[in-house]
């Protein structure tokens, strides 16, 4: 593995001159071109569209377009809310432009409903054409483990799962109450992911898919809100923290909110080059990062707008051309390698979702997805790390893959991030794909576990999601080199060997896959 080539290619991924690499953008123009142009050179295969470098991925495009006014009512007393500070909001609903008056709001605790957990937040109570208020992550978090497996965060807690629950039971949209510890990160990053376009792909059930408007508000906000609604807060949030919770109207509260949105529907693209394999070419390995950053958001106090993604995710792009570089000059992989950088992975997994929809190789044939994200600048680590808990035999692999390196291999120390449901190899995994991300391992070599945790929690304070995601010269790249070596340790003994990735028989995706697997044995 090449530092300089690492660098060379954070050097232009990251650059103004990309203008953060959103979707729809001339960022992404200038981000397809380069990774074009780069597997070309590699002597990779075109495998997109028509033997082209790109798979085309269409999205439904929508951003707020003009001011947005928005106000709790309570007792007749209305408090406007300012967007972007007190309150973020987006709308992915088909209608479009928002516009609704004092409608009912209620509290649903973490809005979640596990039935095989004996938990609905929802009992007794009817939701339909209201504004749900919830709690992020899940009732865990806080107390002693109980049905959600204590901190570690569950398919319940992230917020995607929160406002399809919602939208599925016909309500008018969802608030969740934002905290920086159970979200895992600052109000910041909701800010800057709201203030920017949404995307989706096309569903021919959008209107019932997607809430009329959702969004966040400050715990303040909430705080205010519940107690001009007669309503301790903290003591409510309590409660919801325990079975047998039970949602309730929030006095006579309402909501109304009002602005304008700009749709339309954009073409972006996924970036697919293929290296053969040499004894079972049809067999396939995806090694997988995204390439989107959220492009132009609103100034930081230094006056940048531009959040560049340098750690998220162009160091995994640079990874990505730096093994699929090593692996073409040989020996050829036994599988072929599917080098695949997605789009749209900050709107949703939208990019790899599509490709799971629509394989351009099949997902019965393709072996395991190995997707990358984040490496750290801060220093080299005595270990790397995988994205939740995959219960998948790629966890084992890659424990492997780093003790052969002198490395050590720790599960994610942050579990109750949820990040297993916030990369690209979660939309493989829900396909049957045995799949993983890889992140980078807490345990610096020069300051230890204590100085890797206060790395990443600088990192999420201070950059992510942020402009100040930036590439500099001071970047220590040891780190991101070993790491590679790591992935591409681990891919080429995937592609080498003649055994099948799986998924461990407690996994919720093994039955995907089972039938492929049964037919193996």
């Amino acid at each position: 593995m090449s530092a300089d080539a690492l660098a060379r290619h954070l050097r232009v991924l990251a650059s103004d001159e990309f203008e953060g690499r959103a979707p729809d953008t001339p960022g992404e123009e200038k981000t397809v071109a380069y990774l074009a142009a780069q597997f070309a050179e590699l002597g990779l295969e075109p495998a997109g569209d028509g033997g082209g470098w790109t798979q085309a991925v269409t999205l439904e495009r929508s951003e707020i377009a003009g001011p947005v006014a928005a106000a709790f009512r309570v007792a007749g007393t209305t408090r406007k809310l300012a967007n972007g500070e007190e309150i973020a909001l987006e709308t992915l609903h088909p209608a479009g432009a928002v516009d609704m008056k004092d409608v009912p709001l209620v509290f649903a605790g973490y809005g979640i409903a596990a039935p095989e957990l004996g938990w609905d937040d929802y009992a007794g109570l009817d939701v339909a054409g209201k504004i749900v208020v919830v709690l992020i992550n899940d009732p865990d978090f806080e107390t002693a483990p109980g049905r959600f497996g204590g901190r570690a965060m569950t398919w319940y807690g992230r917020w995607a799962y929160k406002y399809l629950e919602a939208a599925r039971r016909g309500a008018a949209g969802v608030l969740i109450v934002h905290e920086t510890e159970p979200a895992a990160y600052p109000w910041a990053t909701v800010r800057n992911g709201r203030a920017a376009p949404q995307f989706d792909i096309v569903r021919v059930d959008a209107d019932r898919h997607h809430l009329r408007v959702r969004g966040w508000i400050q715990r303040a906000v909430a705080e205010r809100l519940f107690a001009d609604a007669g309503l301790d807060f903290e003591q409510a949030r309590r409660a919801a923290q325990q079975p047998g919770f039970r949602a309730h109207a929030l006095g006579d509260a309402a909501f109304s909110a009002k602005f304008d949105v700009a749709r339309s529907r954009i073409t972006s693209r996924n970036v697919l080059g293929l290296l053969p394999g040499s004894e079972r070419p049809d067999e396939t390995v995806i090694v997988s990062g995204h390439w989107d950053s959220f492009g132009v958001g609103q100034p930081d106090a230094s006056g940048d707008a531009i959040i560049n993604g340098a750690v998220d995710n162009a160091t995994a792009i640079a990874s990505m051309l730096e093994i699929a570089r090593v692996l073409k000059a040989g020996p050829p992989p036994a599988r072929s390698v599917l080098f695949a950088a997605l789009t749209a992975e900050e709107s949703g997994l939208l990019g790899a979702t599509h490709y799971a929809a629509n394989p351009v190789r099949p997902l019965e044939t393709t072996a395991a997805a190995i997707n990358m994200e984040m490496w750290s600048p801060d220093g080299p680590t005595r270990d790397i790390s995988s994205w939740g808990v995959g219960k998948v035999s790629l966890e084992r692999d890659l424990e492997r893959a780093a003790v052969a390196g002198g490395r050590t291999y720790s599960p994610d120390p942050d579990l109750e991030a949820g990040f297993f449901y916030r990369a690209d190899h979660f939309a493989f995994a829900q396909a049957g794909v045995p799949a993983i991300t890889i992140g980078p391992g807490m345990d610096q070599i020069e300051g230890g576990v204590e100085g890797g945790k206060a790395a990443r929690a600088e990192y999420f304070a201070q950059r992510y999601h942020q402009p100040g995601d930036e590439f500099g010269d001071g970047w220590d790249m040891r780190g991101p080199v070993a790491d590679t070596e790591v992935v591409l340790r681990l891919v080429r003994e995937i592609a080498d060997s003649p055994g099948w990735p799986a998924w461990n028989d407690d996994s919720e995706f093994r039955a995907a896959r089972a039938p492929t697997d049964d037919a193996r044995r």
